[in-house]
């Protein structure tokens, strides 16, 4: 073989490696897509949830602090004194 055409036969072999590595990486990239799709997808169900356990949290703090837990017995009767005297108050303003 001459000189060219070793030369010609390894820029084809070295093209060829080229393209084949190419066709790898897009089909990792596709497959890398994919899984943040899937993982983003993912992150903001989760996020959803997240944010629906913080408010059942706070429903069932606040309900438990008017049920009068142990924690919180004293600000229960406040709260119940004042709910007491909103109610007096209207009573009153309805007998006016």
């Amino acid at each position: 073989m001459s000189k060219i055409e070793l030369i010609v036969n390894s820029l084809e072999q070295k093209v060829k490696r080229v393209l084949h590595e190419m066709t790898q990486l897009k089909k990792e990239n596709a497959f890398l897509k994919d899984e943040l799709l899937k993982a983003t997808t993912l992150s903001s169900k989760q996020m959803q949830a997240l944010q629906q356990k913080e408010d059942d949290y706070k429903t069932l703090k606040f309900a438990n602090s008017i049920l009068g837990s142990d924690d919180s017995k004293r600000e229960t009767k406040l709260k119940i004194n004042t709910l007491i005297k909103e109610i007096d108050d209207c009573i009153s303003n309805l007998s006016d």
